[in-house]
């Protein structure tokens, strides 16, 4: 069985095609902006085009863009191809590529918006241990638990700590997500925004 992976929630833009749990063909650049430009051609330049039996796409938090871009795609080719189209945590995923390197239990910590970081944290088996926060820094480095911190903010929070933790300074990768285990897929495919929206009804 094929399944292609997409992450686009944060600053990375990343697919992987596997073939029964085996990676033949990824891309992953840090590219900021402009994952619209950069998803689709990543994918035609895939194996067969990408084409998979399943598509797994991240559903946040990170960038509103971002995500959105992501799931749109995931969407139009699920519809397109005929298969179903799963989501997964964007941080499980940092968990899961960290746990890879460091196996134990793990802090993540993602830049969020507005100077405030994403944190969160989960246990050994890869499993969330508290919802995602969104935390200005100082509440963040109160709240963070675990001696290894993971995420492209775990340097500036480990700085800030009195005891010391290990910090894993890690983007989302397409690739890892294989190694995400089935309690962490859903077919709910709602993004995860970790924070309250800007906008807000009038009224509200």
């Amino acid at each position: 069985m094929r399944m292609l992976a997409i992450e686009t929630a944060t600053e990375a833009c990343s697919v992987a095609l596997f073939e029964d749990g085996d990676v033949i063909g990824s891309f992953h650049e840090t590219i900021g902006r402009g994952h619209a430009e950069r998803l689709v051609p990543m994918i035609a330049d895939l194996p067969g085009k990408g084409r998979a039996d399943e598509i797994r796409v991240s559903l946040g938090p990170g960038s509103f863009t971002g995500v959105r871009i992501g799931l749109a795609t995931a969407r139009a080719l699920g519809v397109a191809w005929g298969v179903p189209v799963r989501g997964y945590p964007t941080l499980a995923l940092v968990a899961a590529i960290a746990q890879a390197e460091n196996a134990g239990p793990v802090t993540v910590c993602m830049n969020g918006g507005h100077g405030e970081w994403f944190l969160q944290e989960f246990a050994a088996d890869g499993l969330p241990e508290t919802k995602v926060r969104s935390l200005v820094p100082e509440e963040a480095r109160l709240a963070a638990r675990h001696p290894v911190v993971a995420g492209n903010r775990a340097a500036q929070l480990s700085e800030g700590l009195d005891s010391p933790r290990r910090a894993l300074d890690i983007l989302p990768d397409a690739s890892g997500v294989a190694s995400l285990g089935e309690r962490l897929l859903t077919d709910q495919l709602s993004p995860i925004y970790g924070r309250p929206p800007d906008a807000k009804l009038p009224g509200a």
